[in-house]
């Protein structure tokens, strides 16, 4: 059991790092994504998956689909200032 701790606990900070040092906005959030489901799965094998069912509806779900939303918005707005700026 102490092995299976310290594999998640490797992954897990593995995928982080690999979050932080993402520079692609959209490949951020896909890792973000994946890094959430990681800690969903800690939370699970450390035994809380109540934390665990949290971490997925905000962190693997939620947060990602927010910064999707903020990304999207702000293309639709540099594709705006784009075509006013060509008039």
């Amino acid at each position: 059991m102490i092995v299976l701790h310290a594999e998640i606990l490797i992954f897990v900070a593995v995928a982080g790092t690999a979050v932080v040092l993402t520079r692609n906005p959209l490949s951020q959030v896909i890792g973000l994504t994946f890094y959430g489901l990681l800690l969903a799965l800690m939370f699970f094998i450390f035994q809380a998956p109540d934390v665990a069912f949290s971490q997925i509806v905000v962190g693997a779900v939620a947060l990602p689909l927010m910064v999707l939303l903020a990304l999207a918005k702000i293309r639709n707005r540099e594709v705006k200032q784009r075509m006013h700026h060509e008039r």
